[in-house]
């Protein structure tokens, strides 16, 4: 029985509405620098109903130099139900992203999705700030164009070793955001810079809610920075997973819930949770 018929049948199901498993063609798959490509799928309406921060499980083509065995998941960039598009900003790593690295134009790639939690906005949200470094800002991407839709202002902190290595700034800027870089080559990418820069945009009354991905030391500034000043904020976490349905339990986590220790799982309870009740490792 293929994952896809457990789902249906009510073995497992996904953490927020409908999760389908299907076939994409490729539109592109092209370089966006020395280390990241972009992948843009065409794809069925029926996968295309996604919440910022959601992912895919991808299932890694089998190539002659390449031979992946689990799938794996890759948070969304960008989604499209006008366009029939979905995307992925994907860093060259290991075996199966050197597999995607190979699909031509044309080519079919089986993906299951959207799964997991989602980030929120919540009403009273109306000015937000995103911090992520690399490809964290993929993650976060769909964040801005959520924030665009609902006409929320917002500024997009974006960390990474070099100018050269900055992504996203341009789609930040199209989204309306304010877009603040720092690099370590200028040595404006550390944490004390990096908390200089929030405790600025928060003295300016321009930060109700804090966004991030993956980085246990922006997860300690943010959560740090968030109680100082009573902001709330989201972190989309990054784990290994095996299923991604919440099966294996592979992706458990510890969370500070009302000061109590629970164990939850990534994929499913995920991946995106609360700033303060994630627990930095």
């Amino acid at each position: 029985m293929s994952i896809l018929e457990r789902l249906n049948a009510g073995e497992v199901s996904s953490a927020t509405g409908e999760t389908h498993e299907a076939d994409t063609r490729v539109k592109s798959n092209t370089p966006v620098n020395g280390e990241y490509r972009l992948l843009v799928l065409d794809a069925p309406q029926s996968i295309l109903n996604c919440q910022p921060g959601q992912f895919f499980h991808l299932l890694c083509p089998v190539t002659s130099a390449h031979q992946p065995y689990l799938r794996r998941p890759m948070s969304i960039y960008g989604y499209s139900a006008e366009k029939g598009e979905l995307q992925f900003l994907y860093k060259l790593t290991g075996e199966g992203t050197r597999a995607l690295a190979e699909l031509k134009v044309g080519d079919t790639l089986n993906v299951l999705g959207p799964l997991g939690v989602g980030f929120t906005i919540e009403p009273e949200w109306q000015n937000l700030l995103l911090l992520a470094r690399g490809v964290g800002l993929a993650t976060l991407a769909p964040l801005a164009q959520e924030a665009k839709r609902l006409g929320r202002k917002l500024t997009a902190i974006c960390s990474a070793r070099s100018q050269d290595v900055l992504m996203s700034i341009d789609y930040f800027e199209s989204m309306g955001a304010e877009v603040i870089t720092l690099t370590d080559a200028e040595g404006t990418s550390d944490m004390d810079s990096m908390r200089r820069v929030i405790e600025t945009k928060i003295s300016e009354g321009v930060v109700d809610a804090m966004y991030t991905c993956g980085s246990n030391r922006m997860l300690k500034l943010l959560q740090e920075i968030g109680a100082t000043h009573n902001i709330p904020g989201e972190i989309a976490l990054e784990q290994q997973m095996a299923c991604g349905l919440g099966m294996c339990q592979c992706c458990v986590r510890s969370f500070n819930r009302k000061g109590l220790i629970t164990q939850e799982r990534v994929c499913r309870e995920g991946p995106v949770f609360g700033i303060q009740e994630a627990m930095a490792w």
